[in-house]
């Protein structure tokens, strides 16, 4: 069986044991494919969308605004050939020079750090969170303060202590995010919704 021949097969199954949902089409793309990443399926009750968040994600990546991600891993499991017709770039600050130091001076970690540095960067943008609830608190904080504004915020991060708290804190925002209930995430999580958004961006307007 051929590698693509193997996803459909994959999003078939999916399909087929999800039966009803209450997403939408463009909802269920980026659904189906966290389930794909992650082989669970309670990802179908735990994923959450503000109303605005695909169509604000879509006109981001066709307008070939920057995607910052908290973490190396989940930038390389972006597919950045496909967002490359569009201008998209992807960019992660964590090992930048200066980033240690300023977390060490601050007393704070440097996915904290990195997000204050992508500031400039992140306007009209996709930040992504698939690791740190350090990045995602830090980034509410400053969207709150109208420091920035990104067009979409994707908050997965993972663990026990505040990956649950942080994306609820999210999700109280009126804001566009894509975000989920819970301890589950991560960068691999995260990578795969933002390859279902470039999907969608080249398939049309739909949201």
């Amino acid at each position: 069986m051929k590698p693509g021949e193997i996803e459909s097969t994959s999003f078939d199954i999916i399909d087929r044991e999800v039966g009803q949902h209450d997403f939408n089409e463009s909802q269920w793309t980026i659904v189906r494919r966290m389930i794909h990443t992650t082989a669970d399926f309670e990802f179908k009750d735990m994923v959450c969308f503000h109303p605005q968040a695909v169509a604000a994600g879509l006109e981001a990546i066709r307008g070939g605004k920057m995607i910052i991600t908290d973490t190396n891993m989940a930038r390389v499991g972006i597919r950045t050939q496909e967002l490359a017709r569009y201008g998209t770039s992807v960019k992660c600050y964590i090992n930048d020079p200066g980033i240690r130091e300023i977390a060490e001076s601050n007393g704070t970690t440097r996915a904290k750090a990195a997000v204050d540095m992508a500031a400039d960067d992140m306007q009209g943008g996709i930040y992504v969170v698939g690791n740190a609830p350090t990045a995602l608190l830090r980034l509410i904080e400053l969207v709150k303060d109208a420091r920035v504004r990104p067009a979409l915020i994707i908050g997965l991060p993972v663990g026990f202590v505040n990956a649950a708290e942080s994306k609820a804190a999210l999700m109280e925002m009126d804001y566009p995010y894509i975000s989920n209930i819970g301890r589950k995430g991560g960068s691999n999580l995260a990578a795969a919704v933002v390859n279902a958004l470039t999907i969608l961006a080249g398939k049309g307007p739909a949201v």
